[in-house]
C-alpha cells in the first residue's frame, strides 16, 4: 500500500480478518495447492473424513447469522463423496498455484458482492480487474447462495443488468 494511504475502518477490519485467516485458516489451501491427490485419496476413502472436511469449511466460512443447517452440510459432503470429486475439486488450487500467468489481469466486467465475512478491499482488487459493480452486505458469508439466497439472487440480477 502506498505510504500515507490509510485504510478505512471497514478495510482495516477486512485486512485483520484476512490476516487471521492466513495465520490460522489457510492450511486447506496449502494442502490443495500442493498435494490435491493425497487429500483426495483420504476424502474418497472415508465419508466421515469428507464430512469433517466440508463441515469445517461451512462452520468457519459461513456468517454466524446464516441459515446453513446440518442437512445442507451432509448433502454437500455426500455429493462430493458419492461422486468421488474431492481430488478433482482440489485440483483447481494446484493448477492455479502452478501456472506462470497468475494473477491474470482481466478486462471482463466484474461484479463483486462483498458479504459480511468477505475480505475483499476494492482499491486492492481494482488494478487487476474491471470492476463495474461493487456491493457491500452486512450478512452472508462465503456460502451466500445458501445463507442468503434472496439477497444473492438479487445481487446477480443487479450486476447482470449492467452488462446487457
Amino acid at each position: 500500500m502506498p505510504e500515507g494511504t490509510e485504510l478505512t475502518d471497514a478495510e482495516q477490519a477486512r485486512l485483520d480478518r484476512m490476516n487471521r485467516f492466513l495465520s490460522d485458516g489457510n492450511a486447506y489451501f496449502q494442502i490443495q495447492a500442493t498435494r490435491p491427490h493425497t487429500l483426495g485419496f483420504g476424502l474418497a476413502d472415508s465419508p466421515i473424513g469428507q464430512l469433517a472436511w466440508i463441515g469445517e469449511k461451512f462452520h468457519d466460512w459461513a456468517h454466524p447469522a446464516g441459515s446453513i443447517g446440518p442437512d445442507d452440510v451432509i448433502t454437500h459432503a455426500m455429493i462430493y463423496w458419492l461422486t468421488n470429486t474431492g481430488a478433482s475439486s482440489a485440483q483447481m488450487y494446484y493448477e492455479s498455484m502452478h501456472t506462470n500467468s497468475w494473477p491474470t489481469p482481466s478486462q471482463v466486467p466484474t461484479g463483486v458482492a462483498n458479504f459480511a465475512e468477505d475480505v475483499a478491499i476494492r482499491r486492492f482488487a481494482e488494478p487487476l480487474n474491471n470492476i463495474t459493480h461493487w456491493a457491500e452486505y452486512d450478512r452472508g458469508g462465503h456460502f451466500a447462495a445458501l445463507e442468503v439466497p434472496d439477497l444473492f439472487v438479487d445481487e446477480l440480477r443487479t450486476f447482470f443488468r449492467t452488462v446487457r
